[in-house]
């Protein structure tokens, strides 16, 4: 099985930076893809960013210029590094794992980000 756990979520002004962590336990590997997704009150998940086991990346174009994704395959660790913050940034933000092999997604519990001033 796989576990994936977030943290880094909390409340930040306008303008500030916030980084997420996804800790990834269990059989996975280099090579599975890793993404981050939100999900606002009302609306449906969407995805924020993605990186293959390659270290492709690709971005929403809301989050383009301001957002990076990373992640440390000796560490099994997803990042997001979120930049210039708005208050429509306000969301739950989880960590998807496609795992090539077992052929299924994993997802994380997820974290609260809260763009407020």
């Amino acid at each position: 099985q796989v576990q994936l756990v977030e943290s880094g979520g909390g409340l930040v002004q306008p303008g500030g930076s916030l980084r997420l962590s996804c800790a990834a336990s269990g059989s996975i590997f280099s090579i599975d893809d890793m993404g981050w997704y939100r999900q606002a009150p009302g609306k449906q998940r969407e995805l924020v960013a993605g990186i293959t086991g390659g270290g492709r990346t690709n971005y929403a174009d809301f989050v383009k210029g301001r957002f990076t994704i990373s992640r440390d395959n000796a560490k099994n660790t997803l990042y997001l590094q979120m930049n210039s913050l708005k208050p429509e940034d306000t969301a739950v933000y989880y960590c998807k794992l496609a795992h090539l092999l077992y052929r299924r997604d994993y997802w994380g519990q997820g974290t609260q980000v809260t763009v407020s001033s």
